[in-house]
């Protein structure tokens, strides 16, 4: 049995001026870097040692990363955040609201925006972390994804109710996972920031 710790960034600039931001990118702020430091300083209170790890290609994964380990890494697009169109880089303000349920579901595909299905970053994400557990040389992984690509995956998994209320996923949300060889279960998620 293998475990992924599955991270959402650090706080960036587009979190602070409200800014949709999915494909496109903002730097970590100097908060965000301090998150990283002390999600770093929560593995390390607990004894977890990383034997593997694994990033988005986005600049905000993949600083957060390093803030937290010195292993050699991989940058992967199938754990990139949700592409959300002409919506990127736009106030959040402007995002769908769907109270009650799972996702935007199909909208940022809709309608000629340009961006992708809940269902498409559900795929990507579960194809590419199945491979990166199976092919991993060790048996603690930690990945460095997003908000809504970690949302969209965990959806694979448990129902709307425990995701949307119970599962926190705030700037370096930490998810742990079981993974038996062919599906993830899951264990916990963590708040570092509120836990050290």
């Amino acid at each position: 049995m293998k475990t992924l710790y599955l991270m959402r960034h650090g706080e960036t600039l587009f979190n602070v001026y409200h800014r949709v931001q999915g494909a496109s990118d903002s730097p970590l702020t100097a908060r965000g870097i301090a998150q990283a430091k002390e999600a770093k300083a929560f593995f390390k209170k607990r004894g977890i040692h990383f034997t593997d790890a694994v990033s988005s290609t986005q600049e905000r994964a993949s600083d957060t990363l390093e803030l937290i380990t010195d292993l050699p890494y991989q940058r992967l697009k199938g754990i990139k955040e949700w592409n959300f169109g002409v919506f990127e880089g736009q106030s959040e303000t402007l995002n769908p609201k769907h109270p009650g349920e799972a996702s935007y579901g199909t909208f940022f595909a809709d309608h000629g925006y340009g961006g992708e299905a809940m269902l498409d970053v559900q795929k990507r994400m579960v194809a590419t972390l199945t491979d990166v557990m199976q092919h991993a040389k060790g048996d603690t992984v930690l990945a460095v994804s997003h908000g809504g690509a970690m949302h969209a995956f965990l959806l694979h998994y448990l129902t709307w109710p425990l995701t949307g209320y119970q599962i926190y996923t705030g700037n370096c949300a930490i998810l742990k996972m079981s993974f038996d060889g062919s599906e993830f279960h899951f264990i916990a998620s963590y708040d570092p920031l509120q836990q050290n």
